[in-house]
């Protein structure tokens, strides 16, 4: 009988072992915030460039005319709206956590020291993607809008002798964008403070071009062009010899100021995310700027405020000047121009729009390498990867691998394709951050260690003896147990129970989330027949939505304080979580196809690779643990043939494998 259960034993014991290494978390030493293999050179100005630089390029001079025409029609300034409170929501949840843990890594990093290494590679790894399809999609449109300048000719080359005839691919490969990818990326190599300057330049001369686009539109533009109406529009596709739409409306849908209606606006609100992606880009240069608790916080808030004013005043104007279905979807700017009768200032914009696009090609390219270096350092990626230049202070290899990976994007991808992969997956990390601060509020100790002494953090330092006292006395409140009274009466300090109950309630919190939006997206005419399956459900997602939010507001938070703090919590970051998710089911099944192929290639090196190579498991095993560990397999082997062993030593023998945390042996 004991020989039975000694082999039902070992698998067990494998498995606990194996989930250990999937949930452990990184332990972050502040001791000195100022060692970095990076350059700490960057202020908070280089930040704001940054983020600002980073964003206000496809956004505005490709996206906008994009999305008018086949998404939102003149509403593209809600979807605009709608995606900048997402992307402020998330942004807040980015500010605190920069203020926590100034490191290298972003959302990568902030997940790693709250729910786990597994969510941790899944953030980082979509990131990475975001970052790649950003560089691809920002490199194409800089080449669509110089092609514009040549009157499209270069397009018109390629399509006639490299045409590419596959769904999802773009109409010929881009060879331009390609050099202009590995070009940026052998000049990012050169150092930080170098690209910083190029970067504000380049951002200075977006920030006067858009300024002007906004100025000219407003006075160029015509009120009408938001209250085309139907008919006019059913004449227009007649006229085209357009076959109308199964409910009978044009293919320009029914005019007005929401021709395609509210589900059109929340469609190019899911694409329109991507133009606010930037401000992560400040995230990952927690090594490289100087008071970063401070400098990342201020950047982010800032360069999300500038951007969303850009975004709205540049859209509002383009609808105004030019009929959104008349609109060009490669360079939309430069053809209202010439619409309007402003002909040369469609050459102003365009050399502007280049200017813009660089910025933001710089902005893409620049945090790609340094969440790869972070994944890279901490074991899930290639250790190569992590190679600093001991000149420049810049990850190269990093570098110079992923413009190589943007570049063949570039070549292939059609932009649309690329976009809403882009959405999904900085979605997923927005999500991620905000179900991560609202653990990491509700924890009764901090997931990394405090500086033993750094004059630079005196204000965190001055809080680490009320964080003990409170420590101490969280402990003498364990004992109380679990209890219903405790949801909503619960200790006035947190505990183990009520941080375990936070964290389930998140997840749970997030499964409710993905359920209301399917069904709100799937079953909107249930809902509207008024069906009363749909409305019990929709009535049932709605009042558990509440009712969890509120458990965890009543839950005690963590009395450590940082330099910023999310306000409104937990209901901000709860509702980010439910716009992000919202937003993510928007998008096509066959952009989640995409995304499940991407994610399928990062399970495959993380379990074939990171999970064996990860510091957090290599460090905690002393050379110790592996001999006893090796013992403790030979000893079962020798149990096998000796049944005769007494409970006190299959007892011992257990142990080891059921709390012993060999991570390495994953």
């Amino acid at each position: 009988m004991r020989q039975v259960d000694l082999f039902r034993m070992i698998p067990c014991r494998a498995a606990l072992s194996f989930a250990r290494c999937l949930i452990r978390r990184k332990i972050v030493v502040l001791d000195s915030l100022e060692d970095s293999k990076l350059s700490r050179c960057l202020s908070t100005v280089d930040l704001i460039a940054l983020g600002v630089g980073s964003t206000l390029g496809a956004g505005v001079y490709v996206l906008a005319g994009e999305v008018a025409k086949a998404d939102s029609g003149p509403s593209i300034v809600l979807s605009f709206l709608i995606a900048a409170i997402a992307s402020v929501m998330a942004g807040l949840c980015y500010a605190e956590f920069g203020a926590r843990v100034p490191k290298t890594g972003s959302a990568y990093l902030y997940t790693y020291v709250t729910v786990g290494e597994l969510w941790a590679f899944i953030t980082g790894w979509n990131l990475i993607l975001s970052y790649v399809i950003g560089t691809s999609s920002v490199a194409r449109a800089w080449s669509g809008t110089f092609d514009e300048l040549l009157n499209k000719q270069i397009g018109q080359f390629f399509r006639t002798y490299f045409n590419i005839n596959y769904t999802g691919l773009a109409e010929y490969p881009d060879f331009f964008a390609v050099c202009l990818i590995l070009l940026l990326a052998g000049l990012l190599s050169f150092g930080v403070k170098e690209s910083a300057w190029v970067n504000k330049i380049f951002t200075a001369v977006n920030i006067l071009v858009l300024l002007f686009v906004m100025v000219a539109g407003f006075v160029k533009g015509n009120v009408a062009n938001w209250k085309i109406s139907e008919e006019f529009l059913k004449n227009i596709s007649a006229s085209a010899r357009e076959p109308p739409c199964e409910n009978g409306t044009s293919i320009y849908g029914a005019g007005g100021f929401m021709p395609y209606g509210f589900a059109g606006t929340l469609a190019g609100a899911a694409t329109c995310f991507y133009a606010f992606v930037g401000f992560d880009c400040i995230a990952t240069t927690g090594e490289e700027v100087r008071n970063p608790q401070k400098a990342i916080p201020i950047g982010i808030v800032t360069s999300l405020l500038v951007c969303f004013m850009a975004y709205f005043g540049v859209s509002a104007a383009l609808t105004l000047m030019m009929p959104y279905y008349l609109l060009d979807e490669k360079s939309p700017l430069p053809v209202a121009f010439e619409y309007v009768g402003w002909g040369p200032a469609k050459y102003v914009v365009a050399a502007g729009s280049l200017c813009a696009l660089s910025a933001s090609l710089l902005g893409c390219i620049f945090p790609m390498p340094r969440v790869i270096y972070a994944m890279a350092e901490d074991g899930l990626l290639f250790k190569c990867l992590g190679q600093i230049n001991s000149k420049t202070k810049t990850p190269i290899i990093a570098t110079l691998s992923s413009g190589a990976v943007a570049a063949v994007m570039a070549f292939l991808f059609d932009l649309k394709a690329l976009v809403d992969m882009m959405s999904i997956g900085t979605l997923l990390a927005y999500s991620l951050v905000a179900a991560c601060v609202l653990i990491l509020r509700y924890q009764p100790g901090l997931p990394y260690e405090q500086p033993k002494y750094s004059p630079e953090k005196e204000a965190l330092r001055s809080f680490t003896s009320a964080t003990s006292e409170s420590a101490t006395q969280a402990i003498m409140l364990q004992g109380q147990g679990f209890s219903l009274r405790s949801l909503f009466s619960p200790s006035a300090l947190p505990t183990p129970q009520s941080s375990s109950l936070v964290s389930f309630l998140v997840g749970f919190l997030a499964f409710l989330v993905l359920g209301l939006s399917i069904l709100t997206t799937y079953g909107v005419h249930a809902i509207a027949s008024l069906e009363a399956w749909s409305l019990a459900l929709l009535v049932l997602f709605v009042v558990l939505f509440i009712v969890i939010v509120l458990i965890i507001w009543r839950q005690p938070q963590n009395q450590h304080k940082v330099a910023f703090m999310v306000p409104f919590l937990p209901f901000l970051p709860a509702f980010s979580i439910l716009v992000n998710i919202y937003l993510m089911v928007q998008l096509s099944a066959e952009t989640w196809i995409r995304f499940s192929i991407w994610m399928a290639l990062g399970f495959l090196i993380y379990f074939t690779y990171g999970i064996r190579h990860s510091l957090e498991g290599n460090s905690r095993d002393e050379d110790d643990d592996e001999d006893a560990y090796s013992d403790d397999i030979d000893t079962a082997t020798e149990e096998k043939s000796a049944i005769q062993a007494n409970d006190h030593h299959e007892r011992n023998l257990s142990v080891p494998f059921i709390f012993h945390e060999k991570t390495s042996e994953c």
